[in-house]
């Protein structure tokens, strides 16, 4: 009897440090800024930021790791008038587009980070995981907005139109203190790189304009190809079909910095021993 209540006792205890270690889940919402980098953001100019936010739910395996998922909503934009790149600034394409991503990410605090404590109330992080994003880029043609994938810029066939959902590797850092014992605010930035280059619709060559309008109407070919003269730096040629029109080797980037306020819903204790 006594070697049973000895096992019984190493396992509660075992247990117990298992359970404890599951400090528990939290969740909230952030607010902030998104911005793109890419074929029309080659500079990496900060001139163009737009709104997002997101709903997170985090849960706290220890002081140091955390399980986070999360849903956002930003508008990316770019523009190759805003690009100290001569030859961007001729060839003079632009676009927007909403991105809506689903993500799920790996977190790793510095410092023990224990909700309610007085020592441990703070950390800096780092985060890798995985995204699910589908974006729908646009370009505006006298004063109106038009799709831009159904229109096949760069020649794709109908059926042969890039997706507009795709895959991403998302990573950053941040920094969370608490408030109080369930409050806490954090502020990261994160990068989301996608399996795609096609965010802003820009990604190869230039298509041949008539089997374009062939294919899809003159709408299309007036965005496929917005390129202007610019005197001593290009000879008014650059939508010419073969020449580039993007860079196919890099994909599209785009990144969130925000705010977040998250609740604690509190430990999973352990409950006490007792003879």
């Amino acid at each position: 009897m006594k070697k049973i209540r000895l096992f019984t006792l190493l396992l509660g205890i075992l247990l117990c440090n298992f359970l404890s270690a599951q400090r528990g889940w939290e969740a909230g919402g952030w607010l902030g800024l998104s911005h793109y980098f890419g074929d029309l953001n080659t500079g990496y100019s900060l001139s163009s930021p737009g709104l997002a936010a997101g709903v997170i739910a985090r849960y706290n395996f220890d002081e140091r790791v955390c399980l986070k998922f999360s849903a956002n909503y930003g508008q990316v934009s770019g523009d190759d008038a805003k690009s100290k790149n001569a030859y961007e600034k001729a060839r003079n394409l632009s676009f927007r587009s909403p991105v809506m991503e689903g993500s799920a990410q790996i977190e790793f605090n510095f410092l023990p980070y224990v909700h309610g404590s007085r020592d441990n109330f703070y950390t800096p992080y780092l985060f890798g995981g995985f995204s699910v994003v589908n974006f729908n880029p646009q370009a505006e043609l006298n004063g109106k907005w038009h799709d831009l994938r159904p229109l096949g810029t760069e020649g794709q066939f109908r059926g042969e139109e890039y997706y507009s959902t795709t895959g991403a590797l998302c990573y950053g850092g941040g920094f969370k203190i608490d408030l109080s014992y369930e409050w806490s605010i954090n502020l990261e930035i994160g990068a989301r790189y996608l399996f795609s280059d096609y965010l802003d619709d820009v990604s190869t060559i230039y298509a041949d304009k008539e089997d374009l309008e062939n294919l899809r109407g003159d709408i299309a070919v007036a965005l496929s190809d917005r390129s202007i003269l610019v005197p001593g730096v290009n000879d008014g040629q650059i939508g010419q079909v073969g020449r580039q029109r993007g860079n196919s080797t890099t994909k599209d980037t785009y990144v969130f910095l925000g705010i977040g306020f998250l609740y604690y819903f509190g430990d999973l204790r352990c409950p006490p021993y007792s003879r």
